[in-house]
Formats: C-alpha cells, structure tokens, sequence
C-alpha cells in the first residue's frame, strides 16, 4: 500500500467537499428557523410541513438518481445533481411564503439525492473493499463538516447582510466544487498519468468492471440483501434528520441559545460527529486487515456503534448545556460511524454496475421515514409546547433515537447473517 499511490485520495476530497456543501446548504434553514418563523409566522407543525417536502423530493430524487448515475456514469451524474441542488439552494431568497419555501427545499431535496449514489459508487469505482469504509468515512464526514460551517457562517450571514443573503451566499459555493469537479475526476482505467501499481491497488479484489445493461429496479427488489439495506436507512437515517434540522431549536427553547450568533456549542457537536465517521470508516477497516472477514467486521463495528446511540435517551435528565452537547453529540458521533458502515455494505454485496441503484432505493426508504419521522415530531412538539413542557416532547423523541439503531441491527443481522454478495 505504501508504493500503490494516493490519486485515489484526491477524489475523497472532492467528494468530501461536495457533501460537505450538500450538507451546508440543507442545514441553513434549521439556523434560520427562529428568524423564519417570526418571518412567516410559522407554527410547529408547518416547519414540518417544510421539511417534510425537502425529505419526499429527496426520496424520490434518491431513487432517480440512483438509476441515472448507474446510467450516465459518475461524472455527469454528480454534475446533474450539484447544479440542480446549487441552483435551488439561491432560490429560498426569493421565497415569501410557506408554499414558496415548500417548493424551493423540494428542488433542493430532488438535485441534494444524487449526492450519496454517486460517491458510494464513486468510492466503489477507486477503492478496494479493505479502503472503502474508510474513504466513505472521510467522505461522510463532510456531512458533519458542513454542519460545523453552518452554525459559524449563517447566523454571520444573517446578522450582517439577512436572511435571504445566506441562501445566496451558500448556494453559490457548489459552482466552485463543480469546476474542480470536471477537471479531476475520471475511472481509473480513463484516467491518464495514474500509475499502474495505484491502478493494480484499486482492483486488487478481482471484482468485475462495469459493464452490460444496468439492472432492472424490480430484480433488485428480489434479494434480502436490498431489502436490509433498505431497512436500515428506513429506521436510521430519520434520526439524522432529527439531529440536523431541530437540534439548534431544541437547545434554543431548552437551554436558551442564541441562534443569532455563531454557536459554539453546535459547532462542537458536530465537529465531533466528523470523528465518529472517519472513525467508524476506520474501524471495519482495521477488523478486516486483522483477518476479520468481511461481514463479521462490519456487523460487529455496526453493533458497537448501535449500542453507542443509546445513551442520549439520558439527555432529559441534562440539567446543563454541555452535559446535553456530550450525549447528542456521542449519538450523531455513532450515527455517522453507522452511516460510513451501512453505505459500505452495499459494495459489499452488489456489484459495481448495481451500486448506485440499492443505494438510491435505500436513501429512498430513508428519506421516506424522514418524511413521517417530522410530522411526528411535529404533532409531539406542537401538544408539549401547548401543554407548557416542550422538553419533555422531545424527550420522547429522544427515546426513539435510543431505540432505532438496536432494532435496525437486528434486522439486517436476520435478512443477511453472512451479507452474501448477490450474483446478478
């Protein structure tokens, strides 16, 4: 590995950045929730609606773009998406009312989905199995790095210039990633200048290159392997939802934070979230060069971090901000570990020309609990805050990320025990 070359890790970093900006720009919103709000007289419940809209085009977007990209390939596929996502992003500036803002966060769910189906596949495409988990770690990090930037540079943005200048100003910046974009990327195998023993290094697991038809959606459908896939985002990633789009209004009506100003203590959170994934990448990865196979490694790194979530069901009992900060902190710190892990599974079990369609329909299933995860959340807020007990609706939110990621475990461990990789 020392002689095999690093060009592959120059495209991490571009898939880094993209989904650090991806990130970035779905995460406004939540800081300017307060200011919205008063803005448009928002209650609750049509937040939800708002963020509701944002999780259906995603969905539908994932399934799409997962078939597009298995398609049309990485690069112009990743380009599709930045420049639709990029574009709707400026777009909330011109947003006036609750519709306005419904429609400019569904056209940046449909352009943010082709984010994670064209780095999985990406990744799959430059590394071998012992390196994805943590390429896709370091990658998904950006999630955490972008909502790091966020609470530093909107509440900036908005004291200065106002609100419609942070959607312009952060939707701005995904044309920059795309000129780098163009330039650098490429297979490896059309890619001039890259050394044969890097080249030999990326295909050192003997699987197939991509070709022939891509594969149909309904055949897909037919293997346990997707459908553990798919319930695993389904229960999961909702919860990730959760912690970006009400965490800064749950430490602003529980703990009084000012979201007007640069918040460290969402800063911390998620700058800690960033080592959970590159962590949980690496850790899988370590098992593997230790002899583990494959999927002992990654089932028994995914159950540690499972079992990792579940002391944020304590954060009732937070009487102090920081005791607060640890806990969630430690659960979306385990979330993106997860989440580098359950993206691996995927290249792990299907071949390369498939990747980007599971991942798709799994990000579906995600996005669709993401969809009913908000309005109950929702409901549960909106009957606390009339009750005059705010925390304790989310105390039972709480209660529910505690649980999700023990039973998305057990599922996946029963619909695929030794995680076969599927012969199409």
């Amino acid at each position: 590995m020392k002689n095999s070359g690093t060009y592959r890790w120059t495209i991490v970093a571009l898939l880094f950045f993209a989904t650090t900006i991806n990130y970035l720009d779905r995460q406004v919103i939540g800081l300017l929730k307060p200011t919205l709000e008063k803005e448009l007289s928002w209650t609750e419940s049509d937040y939800s609606k708002v963020v509701m809209a944002f999780t259906a085009a995603y969905a539908i977007g994932l399934l799409i773009f997962g078939r597009i990209i298995d398609k049309i390939g990485t690069k112009l596929g990743y380009t599709i998406s930045i420049i639709i996502w990029s574009i709707a992003a400026i777009f909330h500036a011109a947003a006036k009312t609750t519709l306005g803002f419904s429609i400019a966060r569904a056209s940046l769910g449909f352009g943010e989905a082709g984010n994670f189906p064209a780095a999985i596949k990406s990744v799959a495409e430059w590394f071998p199995k012992k390196e994805r988990a943590l390429a896709t770690g370091i990658f998904n990090s950006g999630a955490n790095i972008g909502a790091v930037v966020a609470p530093i540079m909107v509440p900036w943005i908005l004291g200065a210039y106002g609100w419609e200048e942070a959607f312009i100003i952060t939707g701005a910046i995904g044309f920059v990633w795309l000129l780098f974009w163009w330039f650098i990327y490429e297979l490896p195998a059309r890619k001039k200048n890259l050394s044969a023993a890097e080249f030999q290094h990326i295909h050192s697991d003997n699987e197939e290159e991509i070709t022939g038809a891509s594969v149909p959606w309904l055949q897909l459908f037919q293997y346990k392997q997707t459908w553990a896939f798919v319930v695993g985002k389904f229960l999961t990633d909702p919860i990730w939802w959760f912690f970006l789009f009400w965490l800064p209004s749950y430490f602003s009506s529980t703990f009084a934070l000012d979201l007007k100003k640069p918040s460290l203590h969402l800063a911390v959170l998620y700058t800690c979230t960033t080592i959970g994934s590159i962590g949980g990448g690496y850790l899988s990865g370590y098992f593997i060069k230790k002899g583990w196979t494959v999927f002992k490694a990654r089932k028994t790194a995914m159950l540690i971090f499972a079992i990792a979530v579940t002391p944020i069901m304590l954060a009732r009992y937070a009487s102090d901000i920081w005791v607060a900060v640890f806990l969630i902190s430690l659960a979306a710190s385990a979330h993106q570990a997860w989440s580098a892990n359950i993206f691996t599974i995927v290249s792990d079990m299907f071949p390369k020309k498939a990747i980007s369609s599971v991942v798709g329909i799994g990000g579906m299933a995600g996005s669709l609990g993401g969809v009913l995860f908000p309005y109950f959340i929702g409901i549960i807020l909106d009957k606390y805050k009339l009750l005059g007990d705010l925390n304790g609706g989310y105390n039972i939110i709480f209660l529910v990320c505690g649980f999700a990621y023990l039973l998305a475990w057990g599922i996946i461990h029963l619909l695929t025990p030794k995680m076969q990789k599927v012969d199409l």
